[in-house]
């Protein structure tokens, strides 16, 4: 029983949580800092209701993960009314700053002129595409705007980690090995399908190691661009004894036509996932690459690991 002034003795006492120390301790939440370049995601392909939706998905997972972050879209074959272009996108942005420390002069505030980047701008690709990034790389030049641009998004485990998902979903992997179920549709051999050529095949390989050890299948990365490639690499799978391939697009989605996708799984006799599209991986990532430019990002994000 207790009494007026705390509980009777022998019953235990509640204290206060300590805070916890060391590596496990809860990071502190992270904030844009005021007056922060605008993050500007340059998005390839033709634009249209389905490509706006996933970089505003893209954008809002970003938003969400840095409170107070300014994240902008940018087309790289956009028509500047209904999706912008990312030299309009960019231009708007250095004129928004500009008027805000003309505003706070004025104002008699005691103003810093702007400097730096006005933008950091992040390309929506998974792997390199040296044609696309020669545009994007254009554009911000010939905005005449002072922005940094980012490499692409991958390789990164978290990106295997939404392919495995991806796949997963079209019910051509499990979605945890561990557990005693088998997936009757589960693939024994994985095309990853990239665009860029060989560089982006190359790439596409390191993170399609990090999905073949997820899967415990093999996993070879092929050019949707390059006649024969996909065909090859789905012949040596088979040479080397796999029986049920399985294709997954080691692309976000804008980058190319969805046809090109499903005649390249007719090509090589098997079916197909989902392209990555807006997984809470890609918008963490465009996040890394922005953070990471600006050097206020103490910690990447980190995949879950393979079970």
């Amino acid at each position: 029983m207790s009494s007026p002034t705390g509980p009777a003795p022998g019953l235990p006492v509640r204290m206060p949580r300590p805070r916890q120390p060391g590596r496990h301790r809860r990071p502190e939440p992270l904030a844009a800092p005021e007056g922060a370049p605008a993050l500007v995601l340059a998005v390839p392909g033709t634009p249209g209701d389905a490509t706006r939706s996933l970089a505003e998905e893209v954008v809002s997972i970003a938003r969400s993960e840095l409170p107070g972050l300014d994240a902008r879209i940018g087309y790289l074959d956009g028509d500047d009314a209904d999706h912008p272009t990312v030299q309009s996108v960019l231009t708007r942005a250095a004129e928004e700053r500009t008027a805000r420390y003309e505003q706070a002069v004025a104002a008699g505030a005691d103003a810093k002129e702007p400097d730096g980047p006005v933008a950091v701008v992040v390309p929506l690709l998974a792997g390199p595409d040296n044609a696309l990034l020669r545009r994007i790389r254009q554009a911000v030049m010939d905005s005449r705007v002072a922005a940094e641009l980012t490499d692409v998004l991958g390789p990164h485990p978290l990106l295997a980690e939404a392919l495995h998902v991806r796949l997963s979903e079209a019910g051509l992997a499990r979605a945890d090995r561990a557990r005693l179920f088998t997936v009757a549709t589960a693939a024994d051999g994985i095309i990853l399908a990239s665009v860029g050529g060989e560089e982006a095949v190359q790439a596409a390989g390191i993170t399609g190691m990090l999905l073949a050890a997820r899967l415990a299948v093999p996993v070879m990365a092929a050019a949707l661009d390059q006649d024969g490639s996909i065909a090859s690499v789905a012949e040596q799978l088979r040479s080397a004894g796999s029986q049920q391939l399985a294709l997954a697009p080691y692309l976000i989605g804008p980058e190319i036509e969805a046809e090109l996708i499903q005649a390249a799984a007719e090509e090589a006799g098997c079916a197909a996932a989902e392209a990555l599209g807006p997984y809470p991986a890609i918008g963490k990532l465009a996040l890394a690459s922005y953070t990471t430019a600006l050097g206020i990002a103490p910690q990447q994000p980190q995949s879950a690991p393979a079970r």
